[in-house]
């Protein structure tokens, strides 16, 4: 009888913890380059296509200005 049992089972608690972290560093950093990716393009959008997503020009400016790593809190886990 086999049991599965997760890597990080064994490892005391802080590491275990650090572990995990280090394996979804890459993702995060991914996911932050593609955030300032889509912010960059945001501000490139003509009126029309704002108008079509629902925002003003001054809301698109603002959010292409913040910074990459100022991510929305959903994405924060």
């Amino acid at each position: 009888m086999s049991r599965d049992i997760a890597p990080s089972a064994s490892l005391p608690r802080g590491l275990a913890r650090a572990t995990r972290r280090r394996a979804t560093l890459p993702a995060r950093l991914l996911s932050l380059i593609g955030l300032a990716r889509q912010r960059r393009h945001l501000a490139e959008l003509d009126a029309h296509l704002l108008q079509d997503v629902g925002l003003t020009r001054s809301e698109a400016e603002r959010e292409a200005g913040r910074a990459f790593w100022d991510a929305p809190s959903h994405w924060r886990g």
